[in-house]
């Protein structure tokens, strides 16, 4: 199980690796929600998401003999480039498996970033069976996207950041909205919130349909 301190190691982990990204107040968002509200911008961090943060605090754990044998992960884009951008600044060889009709821009940073990708039809593949043939074949350890432990540490680290910021600034939230795909960032980040916060109601978001 995670806990508080294995998100307060990964941030030491992270420390000068991943931004830390302000809170931002809008007037205009003030005024439709009738009080103040602050928004944590991710898309301000290294390679554009909060990926980085797991990819890196998970590779940054391997052994030495498991970095040696390189990663393997499966991602349509954010989580490619996370592992990518985290392998090139640990000298860890990176494998993705990537849709071929992922977004091309996502493709080539990916591969710009250090990353070997292999592609696959969505369609008529399985992304996760096609990277644990890979990791078999090679014995390399598996960089899931949100299901183990250090990267939801990791991921952890921006509800850790956002408590004690909007401490900081005399703002403690009532209410937290989190992003919620795979449940990496909403479960790290609730629990690092509600170690400091304990009163904070947190929500995770999803679109519609």
């Amino acid at each position: 199980m995670v806990d508080i301190t294995d998100i307060e190691k990964a941030a030491r982990r992270l420390d000068g690796i991943s931004v830390r990204t302000p809170l931002l107040q809008n007037f205009e968002l003030d005024q439709i929600a009738g009080g103040k509200v602050l928004i944590k911008p991710e898309c301000l961090q290294v390679t554009g998401s909060f990926k980085i943060r797991g990819a890196y605090n998970r590779l940054s754990l391997l052994t030495a003999e498991q970095a040696s044998n390189g990663v393997i992960a499966w991602s349509s884009g954010n989580h490619a480039q996370g592992v990518a951008a985290a392998g090139s600044m640990l000298g860890i060889r990176t494998t993705i498996v990537m849709p071929s009709d992922a977004p091309k821009a996502k493709l080539e940073n990916t591969k710009r970033l250090g990353g070997e990708v292999v592609t696959y039809d969505r369609y008529t593949g399985d992304r996760e069976v096609i990277a644990r043939k890979i990791a078999a074949e090679r014995n390399a350890a598996l960089v899931p996207s949100y299901d183990h432990e250090h990267i939801i540490a990791g991921q952890g680290t921006v509800g850790l950041e956002l408590a004690q910021d909007a401490t900081c600034l005399g703002l403690p939230p009532d209410q937290i909205l989190i992003p919620c795909g795979g449940g990496g960032l909403s479960s790290g980040s609730a629990l690092a919130i509600k170690s400091t916060l304990p009163n904070a109601q947190i929500y995770a978001v999803e679109p519609a349909d």
